[in-house]
Parts: C-alpha cells; structure tokens; sequence
C-alpha cells in the first residue's frame, strides 16, 4: 500500500472548461491522468489537493467523480479554491452513495490515518497583511484554525499535511500556518495552487522542521507523487 499525492486535476467531463487550452502539460491532461493512475494499486491511497472539478455543484460534478472513481486507489479529498461544488462532508458522502462512488474521503477538521501516520489538512488561504481586506483575514483565520483542528486530532502520530495553498510562496509567507506546522512538528507539507511560469518561483525544500513538494498537476505532468 503506497500514499501518493497530486492536486489541480481541474476536470470538466460534463462541462466545457478544458485546461488543454493552456497547452503544454495540459495537452491530453485527461488521459494523462488515466493512465498515471492506472500504475497505482487497488489499495494505494492519493491526496488530491484541492481543485479536482470546475464544476459549479455536486449535479454537475458526476461526470468528473465518476472518471476519478474508475480509477485505482482510495482518494482523499482536500478543498481548493475552484471546487465551487464543494458543500458538506455529509452531503457529499451522501452524493456519492447515490451515484454508486466509492472510494473517497474527504480531509476537513479531521485527519485520515495511514499507517503509522496521520493525514492532516485544509485549503489554506493567501492573505497579505498590506493588501487583505477584514474577510480574507477571516477566512485565513479559519483555515488556521481547521488546520489546528486536523493536527489536533492526530494526537501523537507524525504528521504530514496536505494544503491546497503554499504557505510560503515567492515573498509571501502565512506565519499562523508555519508556526503551526512547526509546533506540531510536521515533516513534510505538500501544496497544489501554482500552474505554469509559477512552478519556478514555488519554494521546495527545508523550513524549519517541514520539507515543502510542491505537488500541482500540470507540474508533475499529471503522475501522482509518491510519498511512501
């Protein structure tokens, strides 16, 4: 049983917001990610780090769900900031049961064991302290305060988290998640977000206790990356 991760997967299979426009590693991104995924067993696990589906709710997200629950693997689902479908964990287990999906859990206020590790995460948030208004510095207290929840719930087990948004990018850093991620001494951080021309100002490597991957779809041209 291995643990992957990979985010961004911006599916449209029931709507027509194709990322192939954008070519590059996009061109053929679909099949690129079935056939990625097809290496993976029945009983590997893969954190998808926000941005699954452009779809605008869970109705129309069937096409998408449906391709990812073809494929191989137990999926763990991570929040980001097009998955404008997302609504309640409940609701959505609850979709998923009516469609005959199984396979998914979904990362929110809790944390998912594997092995002898816990599965901690949230969307996380961009909030510039000159530039944010009161309601981005809400939200991001609130995504600090999810992510506590997560690490929380973990007790005494390492813990590696999954974010959709990097905590540090270029010169932007959220110092409420990094302190987190250091007093609970988290080993590795994995974060989506960031497409194209950004992959080369995305940190990876060493802060602190922490070791960063970046993990967005159209950077590991859509082949999940192995963690364990």
């Amino acid at each position: 049983m291995a643990l992957y991760a990979i985010g961004d997967l911006h599916l449209s299979l029931g709507g027509d917001k194709s990322m192939e426009k954008f070519g590059g590693n996009w061109n053929g991104y679909v099949e690129k990610i079935r056939s990625s995924f097809s290496e993976l067993q029945e009983d590997d696990v893969c954190v998808l780090c926000g941005d699954l589906s452009w779809a605008m709710s869970l109705e129309s997200a069937v096409e998408d769900f449906r391709f990812l629950s073809e494929l191989p693997g137990k999926k763990i689902i991570v929040k980001g900031n097009h998955d404008y479908w997302w609504n309640t964990a409940s609701k959505f287990y609850r979709f998923c049961e009516d469609n005959h999906f199984s396979g998914f859990e979904v990362l929110n206020n809790n944390c998912i064991l594997y092995e002898d590790y816990a599965l901690c995460g949230t969307r996380g948030w961009f909030f510039e302290e000159e530039k944010g208004d009161a309601h981005d510095r809400k939200i991001m207290l609130r995504e600090v305060g999810r992510l506590e929840s997560s690490l929380k719930a973990a007790e005494d087990r390492p813990k590696l988290v999954f974010l959709h948004y990097p905590p540090k990018y270029q010169g932007y850093e959220c110092p409420e998640i990094l302190e987190l991620l250091e007093r609970f001494a988290v080993s590795h951080c994995f974060y989506g977000h960031i497409h194209g021309k950004g992959h080369a100002s995305a940190f990876r490597g060493k802060l602190g206790c922490t070791e960063f991957h970046l993990v967005s779809g159209d950077y590991l041209n859509f082949i999940p990356y192995k963690i364990l």
